[in-house]
């Protein structure tokens, strides 16, 4: 149980890291953003946190976003001349959003976990 919560500690880690350096750029850092995600909800989920479900729908609403993201980019955009006006951005806004609450749950995660808490019935 131990080795178990130490590798889910890791996860969260190398997630929490993955998130950051995947947002300085937000197109092309993307997938690294949503793989630091898939990494942090797995570790929530291998320790059995109570944020786990926050996470899963985070790991959700970043996927939505990203996947938008990609489908406006291959269609050409947004605003200036694509005739697309810029309101269509709202449609992105899963990303951001996702995100923060991605950050937000990770950290608490830890911090579950340094706390040495144990989640009812699981030990």
């Amino acid at each position: 149980m131990v080795r178990r919560r130490r590798w889910s500690r890791i996860l969260v880690i190398v997630g929490l890291v993955a998130l950051i350096l995947g947002a300085i750029d937000p197109l092309e850092g993307s997938l690294v953003v949503l793989l630091g995600a898939a990494l942090v909800t797995l570790g929530a989920f291998m320790a059995g946190s109570r944020h786990r479900r926050f996470l899963a729908w985070s790991l959700a609403l970043l996927a939505l976003g990203i996947g938008t993201m990609f489908g406006l980019s291959a269609i050409g955009g947004i605003g200036g001349s694509t005739g697309r006006s810029s309101w269509w951005g709202l449609v992105l806004l899963p990303y951001p959003v996702g995100w923060i609450m991605m950050l937000v749950g990770a950290i608490r995660c830890l911090g579950e976990a340094r706390k040495g808490s144990t989640p009812p019935g699981a030990g």
